[in-house]
């Protein structure tokens, strides 16, 4: 009832009807070249460069959004300073700079949330502003208030509004008295952990924790059953904390079936606030977007106008002005929307926002910093055709997402054009760190429909080459061609619902089937050999070492010798224990010929090496492209291979020439994997920051035994199976590597049982034997003296 009421109220006073003017040419075209704004509000002539107040601008942020930023301000024409930690002394912003300034250690405490440094930064380059990017320091209200009073632009809003929406549980009272809708909830000062659970208890169960400051769903968890809570909040507690530097905490009711609706508004100095439309970001995992779009599918024109105009009014009740997004709960059962929160900075996905209105939003923050008006009012923000984002992250898809790190050996976008994007803060051979968050880049593209920018999606996605570290590639693939996305029937259960589907074909080789896998082997078999012959001729000429991937009966003196060639199929990051044993046989034609070796399957493939990875192959008359890439990595060869829309990851197991005893040869699975029975891996690189049993330790199936954290997100390791813990290696504050041996669970032991009269030595082989035992033990015996347990 209250949203219908606003509806009414905002549709009375509303100043703009935020309709779409006459069809005009593609926003995404005419984006890279417009000039916006003069100093007369509401002007859309063409501007001159905001030189006049800002002639340098810092920014105070690393990757993707530091590029972004930095590409506008070159075009304006404004000087830019980058700053680093020790760990991004070579990054791609870091060389995209004009000046560039190491402000600390890899820790972001200690760099890139080192207010103090980067403040002098700022002083010792003489820049007059400081762009905060998102993340970090951007919705610190303490941050912006500090360059206020160090004679710098903050390019944002004001602190105090800074401070009204990142304090949630103020920013819901502050939305309450402005009449825009709540969802029931607890947003008071008070974080009794008891109190908590009485407030949870009066909304009903499922609730929502969520952190009262941050964003990117860190410190979220939904609570099902009161049994749950105390642990929930205790942890949503230490994440916040180490998020975001406070660990205060709110408490909704959970909406069932919600999607997740944000709307951009921009606000200028003068009291004008507009909204750019909304965005749909409801496919989420752990919390986080990762495919967005705008506009959102399936809404009326009616619901836009009012989700917007709500959106504004809570912009204007706290006096905001530069570039933000109000963030909405969508309740699909009712249609009705409720206020969640607002961020108070640029947003990771406002590049969707830029392509269907046609607008520099990294320019407007920097002429509304320099106190110019907004270039557009309200009717003349223009709607023309459909955006999609999809974020490519380096994560362990079969492993629940879990943040990965490492090389990237072999890093090809797509390329960019007017209607493709890619954003991005690494270069091939640049590594992917624990100490920040692991998206790789943003991939945005927009179409004059929703069904021709998801056909451009997918289109892109396929030829997102990526190798060298586990990435969502494939998932998103799939994500983009689930039959209820291409239908825009959304809502922020979607991976979860469709996870069976979504993981059993994303963590396949592309979900193609083993006759592809093979078919993708053969070729990748003939171009390793025609690039171990090119190789090895120019290395003979040159005097040169012969590449790794020369063998010594070299193909080329032995025209028709059968040479074996054994890979593994590798489905992701777990092993498919799919060998593929090849046999090449090198013809005097100057092509291969391929086969199995069983001998069932076999294919003639001509190669021509086009370029460093490309090849152009004729598979029994069938000519296409491929690429190729390969590397080492843990004693083993990493082979890639993109053919059209298909990937596969193979791993060659032994060198050629060292094929004469396969007997001999351990399989990779064997090497580096192999771990003391019963050994527990760590599922990531992070920092344990919790050891919650001793050796010794008795454990169920299931049970709590440490808590690790990387990229800021927790992760709870747990036992696998009912034992108990021995060999426990790491401490508390202690880094780890992926797949290092954290503890080992141990299945069998005795008791030493002394009581006054006896002493008996209990020998069970399970936990749930040896309970048994001492169950049945004090029942027949007189009462204990001392307990002893031994593990064998």
């Amino acid at each position: 009832m209250a949203s219908r009421l606003l509806r009414l109220h905002l549709h009375l006073r509303r100043r703009g009807g935020g309709k779409s003017p006459a069809a005009s040419p593609a926003p995404a075209l005419l984006l890279a070249a417009r000039l916006f704004s003069s100093t007369s509000c509401y002007s859309s002539s063409a501007a001159p460069s905001p030189a006049a107040g800002i002639e340098k601008v810092l920014v105070a942020n690393r990757g993707e959004i530091a590029c972004r930023v930095m590409r506008t301000a070159r075009r304006l024409g404004v000087a830019t300073v980058a700053v680093y930690s020790d760990a991004d002394r070579g990054a791609l912003h870091v060389r995209a700079a004009d000046e560039a300034v190491r402000i600390g250690p890899p820790p972001a405490r200690e760099s890139y949330l080192n207010a103090k440094a980067i403040i002098d930064a700022a002083h010792r380059t003489g820049a007059q502003a400081i762009h905060p990017g998102y993340g970090f320091l951007s919705e610190s209200a303490d941050f912006a208030q500090l360059c206020e009073a160090e004679g710098l632009k903050f390019i944002g809003p004001p602190a105090s509004a800074i401070r009204d929406m990142g304090d949630k549980s103020a920013s819901k009272r502050i939305m309450g008295a402005a009449g825009v809708p709540l969802v029931p909830g607890y947003h008071g000062a008070e974080q009794d952990i008891e109190l908590l659970k009485l407030e949870a208890d009066k909304i009903g169960y499922p609730v929502l924790i969520k952190p009262t400051h941050g964003g990117g769903g860190k410190g979220m968890r939904i609570v099902q059953r009161p049994d749950e809570f105390v642990d929930s909040v205790l942890s949503a507690q230490r994440e916040a904390a180490a998020s975001f530097g406070v660990n205060t905490l709110l408490i909704e009711k959970y909406i069932t079936q919600p999607r997740h609706v944000e709307v951009q508004v921009f606000g200028d100095q003068h009291g004008n606030v507009i909204y750019l439309y909304e965005r749909d970001c409801s496919l989420q995992r752990r919390h986080q977007k990762i495919i967005e779009e705008a506009p959102a599918p399936n809404v009326t024109a009616e619901f836009r106008s009012h989700i917007g105009g709500a959106a504004v009014s809570a912009a204007k009740a706290v006096g905001y002005y530069n570039a933000g997004t109000v963030e909405f709960i969508v309740d699909t059962l009712s249609g009705e929307f409720y206020f969640m929160e607002m961020n108070t900075r640029l947003q990771v996905e406002h590049p969707v926002t830029e392509m269907i209105v046609g607008q520099d939003l990294v320019e407007w923050q920097i002429r509304v910093a320099n106190g110019e008006c907004l270039p557009l009012s309200q009717e003349e923000v223009p709607l023309n055709g459909h955006a999609f984002e999809a974020r490519i992250y380096a994560e362990n898809v079969p492993r629940g997402f879990l943040p990965a790190t490492g090389t990237l050996h072999h890093y090809r976008p797509v390329p960019s054009a007017p209607t493709v994007r890619v954003e991005t803060g690494v270069e091939e051979g640049d590594t992917v760190s624990m100490h920040y968050d692991p998206m790789i880049a943003k991939l945005v593209v927009w179409g004059e429909s929703r069904n021709a920018a998801l056909v451009k999606l997918k289109n892109c996605l396929s030829n997102f080459q990526i190798a060298g570290l586990p990435t969502n590639v494939g998932f998103l693939q799939e994500l983009a061609s689930h039959s209820a996305f291409e239908t825009g029937i959304v809502d922020t259960h979607f991976i979860e619902r469709y996870k069976d589907d979504l993981l059993s074909t994303s963590t396949k080789a592309s979900g193609e089937s083993h006759d592809v896998a093979e078919l993708g082997a053969m070729l990748a078999a003939a171009c390793i050999c025609k690039k171990d012959h090119i190789t090895s001729k120019e290395s003979i000429r040159a005097n040169k070492t012969l590449s790794v991937w020369y063998n010594s009966t070299p193909f080329r003196m032995h025209h028709f010798v059968r040479q074996p060639l054994e890979l593994e199929l590798e489905e992701h990051d777990g092993f498919s224990e799919k060998m593929l044993k090849l046999f090449v046989t090198y013809k005097s034609d100057g092509s291969y010929f391929v086969e199995t070796e069983d001998c069932t399957s076999g294919l003639d493939v001509k190669v021509d090496h086009k370029g460093d990875h490309d090849f152009r192959v004729d598979a029994a008359g069938l000519q296409t492209d491929v690429t190729l890439a390969y590397y080492s990595k843990d004693n083993s060869k990493h082979i890639h291979l993109w053919n059209g829309k298909h990937h596969h990851h193979y791993r060659q197991t032994m060198r050629v020439e060292d094929v004469a005893d396969d007997s001999s040869q351990p399989s990779h699975a064997s090497e580096g994997k192999s771990h003391p029975k019963g050994g527990v891996l760590a599922p990531m690189a992070g920092l344990v920051v919790k050891v919650l049993l001793e050796d010794g330790a008795l454990v169920e199936a299931g049970q709590p035994v440490m808590v690790m954290e990387a990229m800021k997100m927790e992760h709870v390791v747990k036992a696998p199976r009912a034992g108990y813990v021995e060999g426990l290696k790491v401490t508390a504050g202690q880094q780890v590597f992926d797949s290092s041996v954290l503890f080992t669970i141990k299945v069998g032991g005795c008791f030493l049982i002394v009581s006054r009269k006896a002493c008996s030595f209990l020998y069970f082989p399970s936990v749930s034997q040896k309970m048994g035992l001492y169950s049945l033990y004090y029942m027949i015996t007189v009462p204990l003296q001392r307990l002893c347990f031994r593990p064998l």
